[in-house]
């Protein structure tokens, strides 16, 4: 099990990129939350099998149909267990 803590920049916001997120990372089994920022950016909390994780950053670099995601910064933290899901904030 992984946790990563990321932060997508781009046009992220208004562009349904949390509720497709959210639906991609159930897909993939993957637990946490996602949420907007004020500054524009979306919170990601992921916590996962390896495999499945990298398949959720491969997605959150590309996003939605109409987002335009320029960068991703990726923290790596100790997997707490604590979501039972994934959902938005």
């Amino acid at each position: 099990m992984k946790r990563f803590h990321i932060f997508v920049s781009g046009k992220v916001q208004g562009v349904f990129f949390r509720a497709n997120a959210t639906k991609v990372a159930n897909k993939l089994g993957v637990k946490g939350w996602i949420r907007n920022l004020d500054d524009g950016r979306v919170e990601v909390v992921a916590e996962g099998r390896k495999e499945k994780l990298d398949k959720l950053i491969k997605w959150l670099k590309k996003g939605p149909f109409l987002a335009k995601v320029y960068d991703l910064v990726i923290e790596e933290g100790k997997p707490t267990g604590e979501f039972e899901e994934f959902e938005r904030r």
